[in-house]
C-alpha cells in the first residue's frame, strides 16, 4: 500500500523540484598556494597548482562532461567552443597561472584523436601535448599585483575605499587588538626576528612604502613556512594553535578592512565583483545561452567584501566561514537554471540563480554548498530578485567607479571632468521634468537630418544626381565587410 501511495506523492511536490536545467555559471575563485608575499613576486607552488587543477576537474565533471549532474545545456564537452567561454584574470603571476591552471582541468587535452587536423595534401598535424586546449585569458585592471601587495586597497587604487579602510585603525576595536594581543606577537620574536623589525611584530599595520608589514604578512609568512620550510623548528612557540590564533587575528584584521557596513564604500572589490557578476550572466541571457561560461580569478579581498555586501555574514550556522580570509582555490559560483522549458532558450521570468561556495580546493569528496543571498531564507531567487538585489551595490563602468571612489586623475580625469560639466550651470531637473538630455539631443539630431536631406534633395532635382547603392560599385566584398563587423569582426 505504501509503495502504491509513493508516485502519487511524488506527483504533489511543490514546483522547485522540477527538474533543473544550467543554463550558465559565473565562477569566481581564489588562486592556489603559493610563496609568501614578503618575497616578491609571489609565484603559484606546484601545490598550488594542483590545488587549482582539481578544482578546475571537479568544475568539469559538474558542469561540462557528457555524463555531468548539472551539465550547462548546449556546451561542448570535449573541445572548447571559445565563444562559450570567457575567463580573466588581473595582472598577476599567482592569479593568471592559477586561472591557466584551473582552465586545464576544465578542458584538459583531448588526445591525438580528436587533436589532430588532416591538411589537404593528407598531412595529418597532431596539436602538441597531446591535444592541449588553448582557452585565451583576457586581463582585467582591477587587482592587478594583488599578490604582490600586502596593503588590501593596494591594488584596488580607490581613494575613497583606502580612506575608509584606513579608518579602521582609529576605531577601539583595532585598539583594543593591538594591546591585547601584544605580547602573543612578541613571542614569536624568535620565529621572525630575521624578517620583520620589532616595531612591526603586532596587530598593526606599517603603511611606507617600503615595508607595507601587516598582521596578514606575518600570518602570511608563518603559514607559507608551516607548509614549505621543513626547517621550522618545532618547538612550543610555533604550534597549530599558535598558527589558528594569527589566523584568526588576520581573518579579524582583514575584513575590518574590506567591509564596513556605515561605509560601502570600503568594500569597493566586492561592488565591482557584482557588477561584473550581473554581466556575466547578462551575457548569457543576451546571447541566448551561447556564451556559457564565464570564469574570474581575484584576490580574497574580493571575496571578502562581496560576503559583507550580499549579508552573506548575517547567516546562522556557519561558523564564521564568511567573515574569514578564504582558503587557497576557493569559489563562488552563481548558477543561471530554469525549471521550464530549455529550448527555446526562456524568459526571464522562468530564470533563477543560485549561489555556491566553497572555502579551499574543491573536489568530488569536498564540494559547494547552496547559500542564500541578501539575507533571504531561500537558495534559489528570481533573475528579476537576484539583478534588483545585487544592482543594490553593485558598481559599474569607469565613470561610475570614478564617482564613488572620488578619484579624478589618470583614466578618472575625463569623467571628473565630465561630472563637474554635467553639474554646473543650471540646477538639476527630476526625471519627470521637462524633455531629458537624451530625448532632447535624439529631436535635435533628427531635426538635423530633415535639413540635411531637404537640402541634398534640391541639389539632386537641380543637378540630376542620383544616389546609388554601395555593393553596386564595390560588389560583393563590401556586404562582406559588413557582416564581418556585425559578428564582430573577429577572426
Amino acid at each position: 500500500m505504501l509503495s502504491l501511495a509513493i508516485p502519487f506523492i511524488v506527483l504533489l511536490l511543490p514546483g522547485s523540484l522540477a527538474a533543473e536545467t544550467v543554463l550558465g555559471v559565473y565562477v569566481f575563485s581564489r588562486h592556489g598556494d603559493r610563496t609568501a608575499k614578503l618575497t616578491p613576486p609571489a609565484n603559484l607552488t606546484d601545490l598550488g597548482y594542483n590545488q587549482i587543477f582539481t578544482s578546475g576537474t571537479y568544475f568539469r565533471n559538474r558542469y561540462i562532461a557528457l555524463d555531468a549532474p548539472s551539465r550547462i545545456a548546449g556546451i561542448n564537452s570535449d573541445l572548447v567552443k571559445q565563444s562559450q567561454i570567457t575567463a580573466s584574470a588581473p595582472l598577476d603571476t599567482v592569479l593568471m597561472n592559477s586561472a591557466m591552471g584551473f582552465l586545464q582541468g576544465l578542458y584538459p587535452p583531448v588526445g591525438p584523436t580528436l587533436g589532430s587536423d588532416k591538411l589537404r595534401n593528407g598531412t595529418v598535424v597532431q596539436s602538441p601535448l597531446n591535444g592541449y586546449q588553448l582557452i585565451p585569458l583576457q586581463t582585467v585592471t582591477s587587482g592587478t599585483g594583488s599578490e604582490d601587495t600586502a596593503w588590501l586597497q593596494g591594488a584596488s587604487n580607490c581613494a575613497q575605499a583606502t580612506v575608509s579602510s584606513n579608518a579602521y585603525f582609529t576605531t577601539s576595536d583595532y585598539n583594543d587588538l593591538l594591546a591585547s594581543s601584544a605580547d602573543f606577537y612578541t613571542s614569536l620574536t624568535p620565529l621572525i626576528n630575521g624578517t620583520f623589525k620589532p616595531d612591526d611584530i603586532s596587530y598593526k599595520n606599517a603603511y611606507s612604502s617600503q615595508s607595507h608589514l601587516s598582521t596578514t604578512e606575518v600570518f602570511d609568512l608563518l603559514n607559507v613556512a608551516s607548509i614549505h620550510n621543513a626547517s621550522l623548528p618545532q618547538s612550543s612557540l610555533f604550534t597549530n594553535s599558535t598558527l589558528s590564533q594569527l589566523r584568526t587575528l588576520a581573518d579579524h584584521h582583514e575584513f575590518n578592512l574590506a567591509y564596513n557596513a556605515s561605509t560601502p564604500i570600503r568594500a569597493i572589490a566586492g561592488s565591482t565583483l557584482a557588477a561584473q557578476i550581473v554581466q556575466g550572466l547578462n551575457n548569457t541571457i543576451g546571447t541566448a545561452g551561447k556564451s556559457k561560461v564565464t570564469i574570474e580569478f581575484g584576490a580574497y579581498g574580493s571575496f571578502q567584501s562581496f560576503f559583507g555586501l550580499a549579508n552573506l555574514t548575517s547567516l546562522p550556522n556557519t561558523n564564521d566561514s564568511f567573515y574569514g580570509v578564504p582558503d587557497y582555490a576557493s569559489t563562488m559560483t552563481f548558477e543561471l537554471f530554469t525549471t521550464a522549458a530549455a529550448s527555446p532558450f526562456p524568459a526571464p521570468a522562468d530564470l533563477k540563480v543560485r549561489l555556491l561556495f566553497h572555502n579551499g580546493t574543491t573536489s568530488e569528496s569536498s564540494t559547494p554548498t547552496p547559500y542564500p543571498l541578501f539575507g533571504q531564507s531561500a537558495t534559489e531567487l528570481s533573475w528579476a530578485d537576484f539583478q534588483a538585489g545585487m544592482n543594490k551595490f553593485a558598481v559599474g563602468g569607469q565613470e561610475q567607479w570614478c564617482q564613488a571612489c572620488g578619484n579624478s586623475t589618470g583614466v578618472c580625469a575625463s569623467a571628473a571632468s565630465s561630472s563637474s560639466t554635467s553639474t554646473t550651470g543650471s540646477p538639476p531637473k527630476s526625471p519627470d521634468d521637462g524633455v531629458s538630455k537624451a530625448v532632447a539631443g535624439v529631436i535635435g539630431a533628427m531635426v538635423t537630418l530633415a535639413v540635411i536631406l531637404a537640402v541634398e534633395a534640391a541639389v539632386m532635382l537641380g543637378t540630376g544626381l542620383r544616389l546609388v547603392r554601395k555593393n553596386r560599385l564595390t560588389g560583393r566584398h563590401a556586404n562582406e565587410g559588413v557582416n564581418g563587423q556585425a559578428n564582430g569582426g573577429k577572426a
